[in-house]
């Protein structure tokens, strides 16, 4: 996986639709924005991630001859068309949020400028590679959330959709908050801490479940978590693990790390009645770890309970984000340049209200609340236009137009979103380490108010237009409604 090329891994229409360019001599600068309409899970954010393998993919954006070949056989492609893409590469400039940023709907995570040929070609791998790993770093972002402090250990790759699946997203659990993964490969390619207990197998192996124990705790005394739920949990497990720990201190061995996990049964009554026996034998210091098909409901709900749990492991409805299994992205062309040089603004209709686009060559502002640091909305413009923070700005909502709210110059800062990371063909951005990106992503939820961080009918954060951009949005429908009418007069 660390080393495919996926050039062809995109619908069999971009290609079509680059011959047509191509054969027509179509082939002007255009923008394209990626984007999603609605966050995961109802949730009021989401994590942005998945740039580091676009950036890899677009690195290799290339067509051998094997690749040719294949596209030959389909009998589609004509023979200049196809030398053509034997010396294609990417020419354009790519502008992205990084990995880890908080993002909300109808704003551009990726913003591609290229010839129309290149950025269409890229639609299908860029929205497969930004929408999976966004979508499991929010459904991670969620989890941690929940879990109050609590580590979470991301468990689901025997459970992931595939290989890739699993090693790219146990990458993105890990930018969402995870302490660190089960995966091995994720491991190796991100440097991310790879965790682990034991399995059920390894103590029914053995004659006893106490002789399980005491292997295991000889064996990683650094790391000794024990399973207890293999017979009975409180009757068996327990008491054998409070013997193991017992056994080791007789001697000699010092267990560096160690507790119990428990996989089964009413996880917040289990791991109470567990507390207390640790605690009661002397080993306050002991973990309990729990797993069991969790999610962020039910690690909710337990710790509203007072359930005595230190550290979570997650998995099937973290790594396939079980109740939302899509993140919705699309990529929507934004504007096109015409015979002057100019981007011309296009928009895209739609009787659904949600699907039509904003125009425009545009970037991204998020606005602080000076005193708190925490975001009060995002502010979407036109390329060109600047803003002093010294100055008020009224934000208005694009939908509901008469809402407005007044920021005094002073008590606001600004920050812009996109950053470029490709530069006529050339990459200038190095992604940072899974971990920095996971420390960035840390912060990124501390600027979020807690009420839109709640489960249930969170705040939804504003996304506004500028002036000038709504302006030409409402130009641009009207103009649109007008020909529809002509067209049909």
């Amino acid at each position: 996986m660390s080393t495919m090329k996926l050039s062809l891994l995109t619908d069999f229409y971009e290609l079509t639709m680059m011959q047509g360019y191509y054969k027509t001599g179509h082939n002007p600068k255009v923008v394209f924005d990626a984007f999603y309409r609605s966050n995961p899970d109802g949730g009021g954010y989401a994590i942005c991630a998945g740039l580091d393998q676009l950036i890899d993919y677009v690195k290799r954006l290339t067509f051998d001859e094997q690749d040719i070949a294949y596209l030959r056989s389909t009998g589609t492609f004509e023979e200049d068309f196809l030398e053509y893409l034997l010396n294609f590469h990417f020419s354009g400039d790519i502008y992205a949020i990084p990995e880890g940023t908080v993002v909300f709907p109808k704003e551009p995570l990726v913003k591609v400028v290229a010839p129309i040929m290149e950025a269409q070609l890229m639609e299908t791998a860029l929205l497969n590679i930004i929408n999976h790993q966004s979508l499991i770093a929010t459904k991670a972002a969620r989890v941690c959330y929940a879990a109050q402090g609590g580590a979470v250990m991301e468990f689901g790759l025997r459970r992931a959709q595939g290989p890739d699946a699993g090693t790219y997203g146990a990458r993105a659990a890990v930018i969402g908050g995870c302490v660190g993964t089960s995966n091995v490969l994720t491991g190796q390619l991100f440097n991310v801490p790879v965790m682990g207990t034991h399995a059920h197998s390894w103590i029914m192996s053995f004659p006893s479940e106490f002789e399980a124990f005491c292997t295991y705790a000889r064996l990683y005394p650094d790391n000794c978590t024990l399973l207890v739920d293999t017979y009975d949990t409180l009757h068996s497990g327990v008491p054998n693990a409070i013997r193991t720990f017992r056994q080791m201190k007789e001697e000699g061995i010092r267990l560096k790390k160690f507790g119990i996990r428990l996989d089964s049964g009413d996880l917040a009554y289990m791991s109470k009645k567990a507390r207390a026996m640790l605690d009661e034998a002397g080993f306050p210091d002991a973990t309990i770890t729990a797993s069991s098909d969790l999610d962020e409901y039910l690690i909710q709900s337990l710790m509203a309970q007072r359930a005595a749990i230190n550290s979570w492991g997650v998995g099937t409805n973290l790594i396939t984000s079980k109740n939302t299994p899509a993140f919705g992205g699309v990529y929507k062309l934004a504007a096109i340049e015409d015979e002057n040089g100019n981007l011309i603004p296009k928009i895209k209709l739609s009787d659904n209200t949600e699907k039509i686009t904003n125009p425009g060559n545009k970037k991204i502002y998020r606005i602080y609340d000076k005193q708190f640091h925490k975001i009060r909305a995002d502010l979407i413009c036109l390329e060109e236009e600047e803003y002093d923070p010294a100055q008020d700005l009224i934000l208005f909502d694009p939908k509901e137009t008469w809402k407005k709210t007044k920021l005094k110059g002073g008590t606001y800062e600004m920050r812009p979103l996109l950053i470029p990371v490709f530069l006529n063909g050339e990459c200038v951005y190095e992604s940072p380490s899974v971990m920095e990106i996971r420390d960035v992503c840390t912060m990124e939820k501390e600027s979020l108010w807690d009420e839109t961080k709640r489960f249930v009918n969170p705040h939804e954060m504003y996304v506004d237009l500028s002036d000038r951009l709504y302006q030409i949005r409402t130009d641009l429908l009207e103009e649109m409604s007008l020909k529809q009418l002509q067209d049909f007069s």
